[in-house]
């Protein structure tokens, strides 16, 4: 069965037509209004300044046909080709191929929460070609801005994006130039800078890049450019997806009762819920209730003061946590997310930098997973949220962990030796090792 391919007329930068392949990609429909454009690298509404988002045609698709192709498929988000906006031969181009990554069945985590055996389940995206669940956006945007005829690619990040982009650029072929905070995390820096790339540092947070970059959208200096999560955006945001057709695939096509996931601009938890929507629409999962839970860290929690102040607004902070990833004050998705949360029966929950540290160790230490400060955002808050009796610890919960912890080795930095020794035997007597 080939995916069904909706031919759409954008303008080109010399001002001539061009047919853009992107699969079932059939329009970009507004969130807010519902009005719908052709496709193109555009993220804002005419009519009301809303979200841009692809809207599909999935009309054509036989369920049980559905299901054999995905599961025959490449051993990364290829496999949902058919579900994504990407042309059919997508599998054959030069990309970083990210996804398929471990559902890790957490029972020595469930033991030491006090969930269930067999019932508690780690999404371990720290298994991507750069280490982080941003592989999976940038993949997508890539084959946008190649459908798009963008030589540059670029981005606004908080680090893990950075890294992925240049990677991305690097394999496709494509110039990167990308912006961070001034102040990331050296890690991430090197991991982001030793592609080859383009990258620059600006004085100030992440809100203060992003601003900068739609400025630069706008500016003739910006001609050619794609930003993944600006210009780029709608196709880009559809990446995050693929963990919800992952995790329900790897549970054997069904839904997750409980899902914890963390909060950055939350657009990935949105699109997760999307995901998860668009699986029992096709009937590949059985429909039934779930219950998302969104993650931050307390000095970055914009979305969880709202949802506990019963907000429908999310008022802007200035972030202050070591949990830098997830450090944008002023979510463009927020006031989604508190919906999702309302509609599904979950929450929105913060946790300290503290305690932020404390689950990265017990994560390590019961599972073999070192995750970076995202991942303790979200084992933490599943902790808080258990121990509140809100996540119920008999059900199927999944716990995302978005990045490798070598990223933010400093938020862990007191662990180390546990004795230094001379090379003998009385020696490691007298240490108590034996």
């Amino acid at each position: 069965m080939a995916a069904q391919t909706v031919a759409s007329t954008t303008e080109s930068e010399s001002g001539s037509a061009s047919t853009v392949d992107l699969g079932p990609a059939a329009a970009l429909s507004c969130r807010e209004c519902g009005h719908r454009v052709p496709l193109g690298p555009v993220f804002a509404c005419e009519e009301c300044f809303g979200p841009l988002e692809i809207a599909y045609d999935y009309s054509s698709y036989d369920t049980e046909e559905l299901r054999k192709r995905i599961e025959s498929g490449p051993a990364n988000i290829w496999r949902y080709a058919p579900l994504l906006p990407v042309p059919a031969d997508v599998a054959t181009k030069p990309n970083i191929n990210p996804g398929w990554t471990q559902l890790v069945k957490a029972d020595n985590l469930a033991a030491a929460l006090g969930v269930d055996t067999g019932k508690l389940f780690i999404k371990d995206d720290s298994g991507n070609p750069t280490h982080s669940f941003k592989d999976r956006v940038v993949a997508q945007a890539l084959e946008a801005a190649r459908a798009f005829g963008f030589t540059t690619l670029s981005c606004s990040s908080t680090g893990n994006l950075a890294g992925a982009v240049g990677a991305a650029a690097a394999r496709a072929g494509f110039r990167s130039c990308v912006f961070i905070p001034h102040d990331l995390e050296q890690g991430k820096v090197v991991m982001a800078a030793v592609y080859g790339g383009a990258l620059v540092g600006i004085e100030g947070n992440y809100d203060d890049v992003n601003r900068f970059c739609s400025e630069l959208i706008g500016d003739p200096a910006g001609e050619g450019w794609g930003f993944v999560n600006v210009n780029l955006r709608p196709y880009y945001a559809e990446g995050s997806k693929t963990l919800a057709y992952e995790i329900c695939e790897q549970l054997g096509w069904q839904l997750p009762d409980q899902l914890v996931v963390p909060i950055a601009s939350g657009s990935q938890l949105t699109k997760i819920d999307k995901g998860l929507q668009e699986l029992i629409k096709l009937g590949l999962v059985e429909d039934k209730p779930y219950k998302i839970f969104g993650a931050q860290a307390e000095g970055c929690s914009p979305v969880s003061v709202a949802f506990k102040a019963g907000h429908d607004v999310v008022r802007p902070q200035k972030p202050n946590t070591i949990a830098k990833s997830l450090a944008i004050g002023n979510p463009a998705d927020g006031p989604y997310v508190i919906d999702i949360a309302r509609r599904t029966g979950g929450a929105v929950e913060d946790v300290t930098d503290e305690q932020v540290v404390e689950a990265i160790k017990l994560l390590a230490r019961t599972e073999g997973i070192f995750a970076e400060t995202a991942g303790g955002v979200t084992v933490g808050v599943a902790k808080k949220l258990i121990e509140d009796g809100v996540l119920d610890p008999t059900l199927t919960t999944v716990v995302l962990n978005t990045g490798d912890g070598l990223k933010t080795l400093d938020a862990v930095a007191g662990t180390g030796l546990t004795a230094t020794i001379r090379p003998n035997l009385d020696s490691f007597h007298e240490a108590g090792l034996a």
